[in-house]
């Protein structure tokens, strides 16, 4: 057993390490989140289902808010049995889990260092000293005897300058920060599910006009054949009729492997052999498409709801703990040693009180001459600093381009929809016009064919603003932030 007088000193001297350690200072300057470039508003009109009196509409808490599960925004069940699969199975969000887990386990690394170390070396051996060695006594030499211990060592750096505290400031920062890349993936991911699945439906919808205008030119072939062979009708007009028949196989055959690409992309998100995985038919709906109103926010709101906002914000906090600790350098090193144990020659007299000893006492270093070493690593610290700052403006700027730029698109894009179906109806108009005047025989059947190749142009452009619409929709509630907010980070791990 410990002399209680031993005992008492070794915890008094500890004590007054700890209490350096809580009274001592942090050099090196205090976190401000820098500003970044902001407007009162957003410039773009948006959509008229997303207006009110004043503009584009924020969301009241009376109001339906975007929320985690955003994609319901769309009201379409197989789209919400497909997100549904995203987060359990997708290898991107796992590896970006995976990341979170080392950062915060990288918490409590660092963590570690705010507590004594202690360890524990037992040993057994046998020495025997040399008596013919010089200027020995052979009176004290060892003969061989075992040598029994058992010593504990203590360890624990006094942090006098702060620079232990701001490295568990600065992992737990990183941490944050992968937290929000975390939700960024996530982010992006299931946006990225939802516009295949537009896309895939889209190309459904081209599908399905496809087949049937092959139908409609195959009825058109016949036609021109029969009057042809009726005498009513040059060859010129079968030719024509037959390439324009071709012409529509060859374009639904191109929307085909559109489609089958779509669908492999969505079985990848889902973590699924694209062989294993099918989706039925479902094309999408022109006239008029369900697109969502959804709920606006101010731009100065956006720095809160963005998590790669939030991932560059919470690394210029751990870039700025990273110049307290470059700082750190520059002054004294106060450690706290100690080791303390038994030694015998046996194990009989191993642990008797005669065979106890202890050394503890305080260690100050200071590095006197480093030729520029601390204050290159300084300097880093400071321009790496600045590179994060520099990093999160840039990413508010991009996310408010972002915004403006699907707002406009939502906005223009309601307008083209409109004149895209005026456009379409027109056509229609006239294929029937000169249909009955081809069938009459005022028109040769140049016009038929010109107006049926107007007509279908204009049904697939119906399809594509349609298409357009819904993808940059799923993309302005990406650049929203999906419902997420800087709130939701993780605090001490």
């Amino acid at each position: 057993m410990s002399h209680p007088r031993t005992s008492s000193a070794a915890i008094l001297l500890l004590g007054a390490g700890m209490g350096l350690a809580l009274s001592g200072c942090r050099v090196g300057p205090e976190y401000v989140r820098p500003a970044a470039p902001t407007a009162p508003a957003f410039k773009e009109t948006p959509p008229e289902n997303f207006k009110s009196e004043d503009g584009w509409k924020t969301a009241q808490p009376s109001d339906a808010q975007l929320k985690g599960d955003w994609w319901t925004l769309f009201n379409d069940p197989q789209l919400n049995t497909l997100e549904a699969q995203i987060d359990p199975a997708n290898q991107t969000l796992k590896e970006a889990e995976a990341n979170f887990h080392a950062a915060r386990a990288a918490v409590r690394f660092n963590r570690a260092s705010e507590a004594p170390t202690i360890g524990v070396g037992p040993s057994v051996g046998a020495v025997r000293d040399s008596a013919n060695q010089p200027y020995f006594n052979t009176s004290y030499a060892n003969n061989g005897e075992g040598n029994f211990s058992l010593p504990f060592d203590l360890d624990y750096e006094i942090d006098l300058w702060g620079r232990v505290r701001r490295t568990v400031t600065q992992a737990r920062e990183q941490a944050q920060a992968s937290a929000a890349d975390l939700e960024t993936s996530r982010l992006s991911l299931h946006a990225e599910l939802a516009a295949d699945y537009f896309d895939l439906r889209s190309a459904d919808a081209q599908i399905k006009l496809l087949d049937d205008t092959v139908k409609a030119f195959q009825s058109a072939l016949q036609l021109t054949e029969d009057r042809y062979n009726g005498g009513a009708s040059p060859l010129s007009d079968v030719t024509q009729a037959r390439t324009q028949l071709q012409a529509a196989q060859v374009q639904a055959t191109d929307v085909a492997i559109q489609r089958a690409t779509f669908e492999h992309a969505i079985a990848v998100l889902l973590g699924k052999p694209p062989a294993t995985f099918t989706l039925p038919s479902d094309p999408i709906t022109v006239a008029p498409p369900t697109i969502p109103s959804i709920p606006g926010v101010l731009p100065s709101q956006l720095l809160e709801r963005r998590p790669d906002i939030a991932s560059s914000e919470r690394s210029m906090a751990a870039a700025n703990e990273q110049i307290g600790i470059a700082q750190a350098a520059y002054y004294p090193t106060l450690s706290l040693s100690a080791v303390a144990g038994f030694m015998g020659t046996s194990a009989i007299n191993w642990f008797s009180w005669p065979s106890r000893f202890f050394a503890v006492g305080p260690t100050l270093s200071e590095t006197l001459f480093d030729h520029g070493r601390r204050r290159a690593t300084s300097d880093i610290a400071l321009a790496q600093y600045d590179g994060t700052v520099a990093t999160y403006r840039q990413t508010t700027l991009t996310a408010f381009q972002q915004v403006e730029d699907n707002l406009n698109a939502l906005h223009n894009l309601e307008i083209e929809a409109r004149q895209q179906r005026d456009a379409t109806a027109s056509a229609q108009q006239s294929l029937d016009l000169f249909n009955i005047r081809y069938e009459d025989g005022v028109d040769t059947y140049l016009q038929v064919i010109t107006w049926q190749t107007a007509l279908l142009q204009n049904e697939r452009n119906d399809i594509e603003i349609t298409q357009r619409r819904f993808e940059a929709s799923v993309l302005l509630v990406k650049d929203l932030g999906g419902g997420w907010d800087a709130a939701k980070l993780p605090q001490q791990p």
